[in-house]
């Protein structure tokens, strides 16, 4: 998702009432935009206060595995999706921008605590239930099952991830990462150095500064 200015009256709101809720999280807003996001080195929390068609902001909240070593914010897992609130004036809408800064922190509060550790992503992903179609699903599981040195598990995802029929450009790079990740997926130290440079590479796009990473 582009990071796009917005100099209208929602965005001042919306950004004031972010600042209320999220700031003293931790959370840092992208330039001047509606995107927060909350830095776990290897992953991050996404908060988007949306834009609808019309005046006003929706909520989006989920976690972003920097693994996937792109150019944009995205939402790979959990996220949350709250209607839109409509702008009418800045006195009705306030309140309402302020309701959403407030459940935004609660997600992302949520999101640590479901995601404090890598084992916790790991037993995550990999018990999700199998939604043939969805290539990226094996993808991370595999990538966090190797992660925790369960190589096994990895390479059962990674294979569902081969087996797809690849109908589109981005699938064939997909599945050329993946027969790499499942030659390496019996090296844990392998798959860290793996998933190190592609993490160092996204955080890099995303002008993020380069962290120490803890893939534990």
């Amino acid at each position: 998702m582009p990071v796009m200015a917005d100099r209208s009256p929602v965005l001042r709101i919306v950004t004031s009432a972010a600042r209320e809720s999220l700031k003293p999280l931790g959370l840092a807003q992208r330039g001047r935009s509606r995107l927060w996001i909350d830095d776990h080195a290897w992953w991050l929390g996404v908060v988007e206060f949306a834009p609808p068609r019309t005046a006003g902001s929706g909520l989006q909240v989920g976690a972003m595995w920097l693994w996937h070593d792109v150019d944009h914010l995205a939402f790979h897992v959990d996220a949350v999706r709250v209607g839109s609130e409509s702008f009418r004036t800045e006195d009705q809408f306030t309140p309402l921008a302020l309701e959403l800064s407030r459940q935004a922190a609660a997600n992302v509060t949520a999101l640590r605590e479901k995601f404090p550790a890598l084992p916790d992503v790991a037993r995550y992903l990999t018990s999700r239930p199998v939604r043939r179609g969805f290539l990226w699903d094996g993808f991370d599981a595999g990538i966090a099952a190797a992660l925790a040195g369960d190589p096994d598990t990895a390479r059962d995802h990674f294979e569902r991830v081969l087996r797809e029929d690849p109908l589109a450009p981005w699938m064939v790079d997909a599945q050329e990462k993946t027969r790499e990740l499942h030659a390496l997926a019996a090296d844990r130290d392998a798959v860290t150095a793996w998933v190190a440079r592609a993490v160092h590479s996204c955080r890099s796009k995303l002008g993020l500064d380069p962290v120490p990473l803890a893939m534990s």
